[in-house]
C-alpha cells in the first residue's frame, strides 16, 4: 500500500526540482536503500516544505537540517533505511512515531502504512507538522502531544514504532506497546549511538544492531 501526496508544491524549482530528487535518489541506492516503494515515496514526497523558507534550497542534500528548538529534520537516508528497516518484516498497520518534529518522516510513513500515530513533546514543533499533514492531504495521521519515552498507551498496541531521538537505553513503555511480531526501530545510546531493530516473539524480545548514527537525545517532558 503507497498513498501519494497531494500534488501541491511538489515539483519545486531550482535546488527543489525533480532532477534535483533523483540525484538524491541515486545516492541513498548507492548507500544500499533498495526498497523501491520506500525510494518512490522519498522522491515525490516535497522535503522543501518541511523546512523553513531560508533552508529550502538544501533540502535535496543529503544531510540532517534544522528545524529550530534543537532539533533537526533527518538525513534522507537515514529516512529511507529506518523505514526501510520497519517495513522489513512485511506491511504494518499501525506505527507509532516518537517525536514528530517537522513532519517529514511523518509523511513518508503514511504513504506506506495504514494508520501513523505520532508523538511530539514540542508543541511548536507539533502545530507546524500538523499543518504540512493537511496540505499534503495526510489524512491517516494523529498527533499527540506528549513525552515521546512514554509512547501512547491508549491507542497501543503497535505492530511498528520508530523513534527519531535517541534514548541512552530503549523505554520498557515502548518495548510493553509493540504487539507480538511488531518491530521497533530506534537510535540507543549517549556520545556513541547505534540504530538497533527489535522484534517482539513468543519468547520475548530479539535486538539487531544495524550502523552507527548519529541522533538528538530523546528527553523528557513536554515544551508548550
Amino acid at each position: 500500500m503507497t498513498r501519494a501526496v497531494s500534488r501541491v508544491d511538489l515539483n519545486g524549482i531550482g535546488m527543489t526540482s525533480q532532477r534535483t530528487r533523483e540525484r538524491l535518489i541515486q545516492r541513498l541506492m548507492d548507500q544500499g536503500v533498495s526498497n523501491m516503494a520506500v525510494l518512490d515515496v522519498i522522491r515525490t514526497t516535497p522535503r522543501h516544505l518541511f523546512l523553513d523558507e531560508a533552508m529550502a534550497h538544501r533540502a535535496y542534500e543529503d544531510v540532517a537540517l534544522p528545524i529550530g528548538f534543537q532539533q533537526t529534520l533527518s538525513q534522507p537516508y537515514v529516512v529511507a533505511r529506518m523505514t526501510e528497516l520497519l517495513l522489513a518484516a512485511g506491511p504494518r498497520c499501525r506505527v507509532l512515531e516518537i517525536g514528530t518534529g517537522s513532519g517529514y518522516q511523518t509523511a513518508v510513513l503514511a504513504q506506506l502504512v495504514e494508520e501513523v500515530y505520532s508523538v511530539e513533546r514540542i508543541r511548536p514543533l507539533q502545530q507546524k507538522a500538523r499543518q504540512r499533514m493537511r496540505k499534503l492531504k495526510l489524512r491517516n495521521v494523529h498527533m499527540n502531544h506528549a513525552d515521546g519515552g512514554m509512547g501512547w498507551e491508549e491507542r497501543g498496541p503497535f505492530d511498528g514504532i520508530l523513534a527519531t531521538a535517541a534514548p541512552e537505553r530503549i523505554p520498557e513503555e515502548l518495548l510493553r506497546q509493540l504487539a507480538p511480531q511488531g518491530r521497533l526501530v530506534i537510535p540507543v545510546g549517549g556520545d556513541s549511538q547505534h540504530l538497533q531493530v527489535v522484534t517482539r516473539t513468543a519468547e520475548g524480545y530479539e535486538t539487531e544492531i544495524v550502523e552507527a548514527v548519529n541522533f538528538v537525545p530523546l528527553r523528557p517532558g513536554t515544551v508548550r
